[in-house]
């Protein structure tokens, strides 16, 4: 069969199910925009290469699957690599492609060349694998190589590029292999080790399970709540990894931000991680809270990457494979034998319920501008129950993690990157392949907002049931904070404000979205109602007390403690 190079790189992403595509085309991609569409792709153009980056990697987190986006020679890629590092640091498979100019301009001893840079070079150390489709004979194995190399062991992006002289060539293509033809689906751990870990966990006297980013972005949430039922124990949540499981909401607690969290791992004597890199926002897994009962505690770490197995803390039983697998298999070997439920379990999610409650009843209010803790409590018990979370900022998500008064199924932030501005392209991305079927809340700050408020008229263009909760303070909140810590609450404190004109309600507007201004807390919940009412998507511009955003940041103490520059 004859096809063209493009026709090709669809059909090998189509066998993996992959039929979204993001990015801005040139002329190395408007063929493959176009047959895309053709074929029925959701196909997204936004404002920016940076924001398309951000909407593929939501669609992966939404889908299991890699996304794709596409960067433009030059200035495209060079747009891109913020969006590239981000994907990499957050372990998301994202395929980035890129054009380039024809070879014979390339290689060719000139100088000034238009939109050229060595794009190679630019990425290469922020990706899993990087390659160029030099000839169209390589195109089958280069793009398999590249899916390959983003959904094996820790997943991430890749960069494949094609020169324009390759675009319109043809190729004598077989028929397209399966993705288990050609690379590693479904592992599953060595029965020995997974008999082991249950037999550990059936004699565990006060286990928890750590649930982190990965099980979220796998989609495996109803195997780890079978596992969860059987095991009778706390799940807690890793920072990354803030969805919550359906069923399993009342018991699941935050990492270091509830004091149900906190008792459970301290008396914890087994931990059964899955989907974390037991990273610095848990203290590796071995400080901090997990100090107190360390010679007390087993370890067992589901990881697809074997090279992870033991480097931030001992493991006792390393299940090496994929959670999707791997974790049936652990349901299996215990369905015959569940634990009791834990004693103390009931206690913590009495605890954890009335903590909330207490929270959102001394959260100030009746000030105006509006308390930022005031602020989270009003949205977030305006949030849609089968609703998509979008976080961005940085005061407005500290307030988040304590205040929150929803349990969302599924969240979209980049804890481990910490790339501000990626809220709006994330809720676009995820909107994408939720169809949107499901409402979205973003809550962020003013200044992450406006990293990429272009993409409001993208989320208008595509019909998303999107409601934008923004706090205003006219500032970089948590930046203001450091200066105060810094200096004393009188000193300067350059470059973090900006102008008190502006009106994020007003932009909206001019975007065709709905927009709303509010500046007391009980306006907050009727203004989100009207905004998913209106049937486009909308920003409420929630006036905050700029003192309380820079001050009064709660459970900072705990956040400063993921920054402990080498005592972890």
């Amino acid at each position: 069969m004859s096809v063209k190079v493009y026709e090709r790189i669809l059909d090998l992403f189509e066998a993996e199910g992959i039929n979204t595509l993001f990015g801005i085309p040139d002329p190395n991609f408007v063929h493959l925009f176009r047959l895309a569409e053709e074929r029925g792709w959701n196909v997204v153009a936004p404002h920016h290469e940076e924001s398309a980056g951000f909407m593929a990697e939501a669609v992966s987190r939404m889908t299991g699957k890699a996304a794709v986006c596409i960067g433009t020679l030059g200035p495209g890629l060079a747009n891109l690599s913020g969006a590239i590092m981000c994907a990499k640091v957050e372990n998301s498979p994202v395929i980035f492609l890129g054009g380039q100019r024809a070879r014979i301009t390339e290689q060719r001893v000139r100088r000034g060349r238009i939109q050229f840079v060595q794009q190679m070079a630019l990425v290469e150390n922020s990706v899993k694998y990087h390659a160029s489709i030099e000839y169209p004979e390589q195109t089958d194995e280069i793009i398999r190589e590249g899916l390959r190399k983003a959904l094996s062991g820790t997943p991430g992006p890749v960069y494949i590029e094609y020169p324009q002289n390759v675009i319109l060539e043809e190729i004598d293509a077989p028929p397209v292999l399966p993705p288990e033809k050609y690379r590693l689906v479904g592992q599953t751990a060595g029965a020995d080790l997974v008999a082991k870990a249950a037999e550990l966990i059936g004699a565990a006297k006060q286990p928890v399970l750590l649930v982190g980013h990965g099980v979220h972005t796998s989609r495996a949430g109803a195997s780890v709540k079978e596992l969860a039922d059987l095991m009778a124990c706390p799940v807690i949540q890793t920072s990354g990894g803030t969805s919550f499981i359906e069923g399993l909401e009342d018991r699941t607690f935050p990492y270091g931000f509830s004091a149900a969290s906190i008792d459970a791992v301290v008396n914890s004597d087994l931990c059964l991680a899955i989907g974390t890199e037991l990273g610095e926002p848990v203290h590796f897994g071995r400080g901090r809270h997990w100090v107190a009962n360390e010679a007390n505690r087993n370890w067992i770490l589901i990881e697809q990457d074997p090279t992870s197995i033991g480097v931030n803390r001992p493991i006792d039983v390393p299940l090496v494979g994929d959670l999707r697998a791997i974790v049936p298999q652990l349901v299996d070997a215990l369905k015959d034998s569940p634990r009791t439920s834990t004693p103390e379990l009931e206690g913590w999610i009495k605890q954890e319920a009335e903590q909330l409650a207490e929270l959102a009843e001394t959260a100030p209010s009746g000030m105006s501008p509006v308390h930022p803790a005031r602020l989270i409590v009003e949205a977030t018990k305006a949030f849609p129950a089968d609703g998509i979370m979008v976080r961005d900022g940085g005061a407005t998500t500290i307030f988040g993690w304590t205040y929150s008064q929803a349990k969302p199924h599924d969240v979209m932030w980049n804890q481990n990157f910490g790339h501000l501005g990626t809220g709006l392209p994330y809720a676009v991305g995820a909107g994408v392949a939720a169809e949107g079927k499901r409402p979205m809340m973003l809550i962020t700050g003013d200044s992450s907002f406006q990293f990429h408020i272009a993409e409001l008229e993208t989320a208008a263009r595509v019909g998303l049931p999107l409601v934008c909760v923004v706090g205003v303070d006219y500032a970089w909140g948590l930046e203001v904070g450091v200066y105060k810590r810094t200096f004393g609450h009188d000193s300067l404190e350059t470059g973090v404000h900006w102008s008190k004109e502006t009106r994020l309600d007003k932009v909206a507007e001019g975007f065709g979205c709905y927009g709303e201004y509010v500046e007391r807390d009980e306006d907050i919940a009727p203004a989100i109602k009207r905004a998913y009412a209106s049937g486009r998507p909308g920003v409420i511009h929630v006036a905050v007390d700029p003192k309380a955003n820079s001050e009064e940041m709660p459970s900072y103490d705990e956040f400063r403690t993921w920054y402990a520059e080498g005592q972890q």
